[in-house]
């Protein structure tokens, strides 16, 4: 290494340590790891990929010609086991630093192997102790004449009724209405389509357009990208910009079945979750572009909130929300934020609530922050 690059390196660790920062570098043997690990690095890079290759090659060659080099190595066959000690789970010597882990000397001798084969340790089954077993039922009796029935053990109780789910609201068409006129230089709404509409499409015929779309959602996973409807992955965005469609339709959707100009949507669900504490239940309704001189957000008792929220896009969400616990109408707050609404409602008491709303089904899941309070 150039002398101006190892001084540079050492101000490096120098300046971290100063900033009690952790400090890594790579190295591309391990003499030069260990030799990185004695000056004070924290994190550090054993080999490079062509070193483990060569090395790998050597060693599986070696063992097919079946020659000298295929040696007796020591090595221990157990696995590394940390705690408040270092040490490994074949032998028992104990360290309390990693440095000197890595000194720990082997324990068997074996031949050399580009794999695994320590061996795994079989379960041990379990016993269950007479004790434990629950004893066997005991029998009712039943009196002949008697017109009274015997009494049941225990109490038998009817099942919990649940309020239904509200219905979701109905899907848009996949098709365009065709009462909606559609203007020229129009996209294709489907997604990965991007075909353009002709300042003639109102007039001309439609029967010959064919529609090369993907039906499923863009996925974007380690640097790899496409959808999920399909196998294909890029990892270029232009690239996945134009993989081609894997579904083909008559027709193209460029307006879709939306509503005509100036008209208001209206919605009847929209998403919601929520998390608690044992003072206050924190929740999010959310719904973009909430236009927040016409909202309105009204805690009308401790179980209900009146909410009327339309958007810029010309869309509505109004609804009573029944509350599954009773709030403090004057502690409890909200805040419109650019994609959600978020209620901060202070609890009456410190019981856990198992819904936001009290006509949704109950879950044995509850989500809460800090420790539980008490009913």
């Amino acid at each position: 290494m150039h002398e101006e690059l190892k001084e540079a390196v050492a101000k490096i660790l120098q300046v971290a340590k100063e900033n009690k920062k952790s400090c890594g570098i790579y190295a591309t043997s391990g003499e030069q790891a260990r030799q990185y690990a004695d000056e004070g690095f924290h994190m550090i890079s054993v080999a490079t990929d062509a070193t483990l290759l060569s090395t790998s090659m050597q060693s599986s060659l070696s063992a097919a010609k079946g020659s000298d080099d295929f040696q007796e190595m020591l090595r221990t066959p157990g696995k590394p086991k940390a705690g408040s000690r270092f040490g490994w789970q074949c032998c028992k010597p104990r360290v309390l630093t990693f440095d000197e882990f890595l000194s720990i000397p082997p324990c068997t001798t074996g031949k050399h192997s580009t794999v695994d084969d320590t061996p795994v340790p079989q379960p041990t089954p379990k016993t269950i102790a007479p004790e434990d077993l629950a004893p066997p039922p005991k029998p009712i009796a039943v009196t002949n004449g008697s017109s009274k029935p015997p009494e049941l053990p225990g109490k038998l109780e009817a099942p919990q009724q649940t309020a239904p789910e509200p219905p979701a609201p109905p899907p848009e068409s996949d098709s365009d209405d065709p009462s909606m006129p559609i203007e020229a230089s129009k996209t294709c709404r489907r997604r990965g389509c991007n075909a353009v509409s002709s300042s003639n499409i109102n007039s001309a015929s439609r029967d010959d357009e064919e529609c090369c779309h993907h039906p499923g959602q863009a996925i974007f996973h380690e640097g790899s990208k496409g959808w999920t409807c399909c196998k294909r992955r890029v990892l270029e965005f232009d690239e996945f910009m134009k993989i081609e469609g894997c579904k083909r339709k008559k027709r193209h959707m460029f307006v879709g079945s939306g509503r005509k100009s100036g008209q208001e949507e209206t919605l009847m669900t929209v998403r919601h979750d929520f998390y608690q504490t044992p003072t206050s239940v924190i929740a999010s309704i959310y719904l973009k572009k909430i236009d927040k001189e016409r909202s309105k957000v009204v805690f009308s008792s401790p179980t209900e909130i009146q909410l009327d929220l339309p958007t810029a896009d010309m869309k509505r969400y109004k609804t009573t929300v029944p509350l599954s616990g009773q709030i403090d109408t004057e502690k409890s707050t909200s805040k419109i934020m650019g994609t959600k609404l978020e209620l901060k409602l202070a609890k009456l008491d410190s019981s856990s609530w198992p819904t936001l709303r009290s006509d949704e089904r109950r879950t044995s899941e509850i989500t809460q922050v800090g420790p539980a309070g008490r009913a």
